[in-house]
């Protein structure tokens, strides 16, 4: 089982306290560092200084690390052009010497795109189409071989002679991550399109019903590439029960909720419940970390959780 650091920087955090946590989760051993792709706050925090946007901020931590994966959990469809948004992660994943890992969803927070002047189709089926589509334009410029063109006629976008540069230094393309638990769609397209199923903030019981969705659809489609599944969990670790309350206080949520809902408690307790997701099939799990000032959390996590599961 493997740990990745997971943060919320549109709840408030400026670049260098991103970089800061990356840095602690790549000293510290950690797998990866993720962040999501919000332009707004979301409850009851000032979200000051303000929200940063994913892949600039992805692009100079790329060149701030050296080991740690980098990855978004998940890019939205509804905020990018499909062209663009395939030039940009490839730029990033060369200034990372290809550690990119693309998380991709199709966007759902109408408020922030009306703060900021974003189209969204209130359509849950056209914004789905419209994901459908990017994720094929994206995944086949990357595919392109260098030399060639890239067409494409859908319903949302049409591309014509692209020369479909440039290419990611992974190849043949980073990994693409898919994830939610809709039950028809989104295991189509996971099989169709994923290297990475992620099944975010879900009970354990709920994250093994979409693990299966997605293995028949994975044995339907006749795959035979291996497909890696994972979760996404907040955490919240003390030494003892002082500390768990601590820390809980201070990301505005109780401790027995978190315990329902999450991974909290001491590490003992932690690494049981991380147990439970590992015996459904997941390989990778991402700890949503809200409290970006206590680095003390990443350690204890890495010495008294992760080092178990090793």
């Amino acid at each position: 089982m493997r740990l990745r650091i997971f943060i919320e920087p549109q709840q408030g955090a400026t670049y260098e306290t991103q970089l800061a946590v990356a840095k602690a989760a790549e000293d510290l051993g950690f797998d990866a560092f993720f962040r999501s792709d919000h332009y707004l706050k979301m409850g009851d925090v000032d979200g000051l200084p303000g929200p940063t946007d994913a892949w600039v901020t992805l692009a100079g931590l790329a060149r701030e690390t050296s080991r740690i994966r980098l990855g978004t959990l998940m890019t939205a469809a509804t905020f990018r052009h499909p062209g663009p948004l395939a030039i940009a992660v490839a730029q990033v994943d060369r200034m990372s010497g290809g550690r990119v890992e693309f998380g991709f969803g199709a966007g759902w927070f109408e408020d922030e795109h009306t703060a900021y002047g974003i189209p969204f189709p209130t359509s849950g089926r056209e914004r789905f189409e419209r994901y459908e589509e990017q994720l094929d334009i994206i995944t086949g410029l990357w595919a392109t071989p260098v030399g060639e063109t890239f067409r494409y006629e859908g319903r949302h976008y049409r591309l014509t002679d692209s020369p479909a540069l440039p290419k990611p230094q992974q190849a043949p393309r980073p990994p693409v991550l898919i994830g939610g638990t809709g039950k028809v769609r989104t295991p189509r397209l996971a099989a169709a399109h994923a290297d990475e199923y992620n099944v975010p903030f879900n009970s354990p019981e709920d994250t093994g019903a979409a693990f299966e969705r997605v293995r028949a659809a994975v044995e339907a489609a006749g795959r035979t590439e291996p497909m890696v599944y994972s979760a996404a969990q907040v955490v919240c670790c003390g030494r003892d029960e002082a500390e768990v309350n601590r820390r809980a206080a201070a990301i505005g949520r109780a401790p027995e909720e978190l315990r329902r809902n999450g991974l909290a408690g001491s590490p003992a307790e932690i690494v049981e419940k991380i147990g439970r997701f590992k015996e459904l099939g997941a390989e990778r799990l991402y700890l949503q970390v809200l409290d970006l000032s206590d680095l003390d959390h990443l350690e204890l996590l890495a010495a008294q959780v992760y080092r178990q599961l090793q």
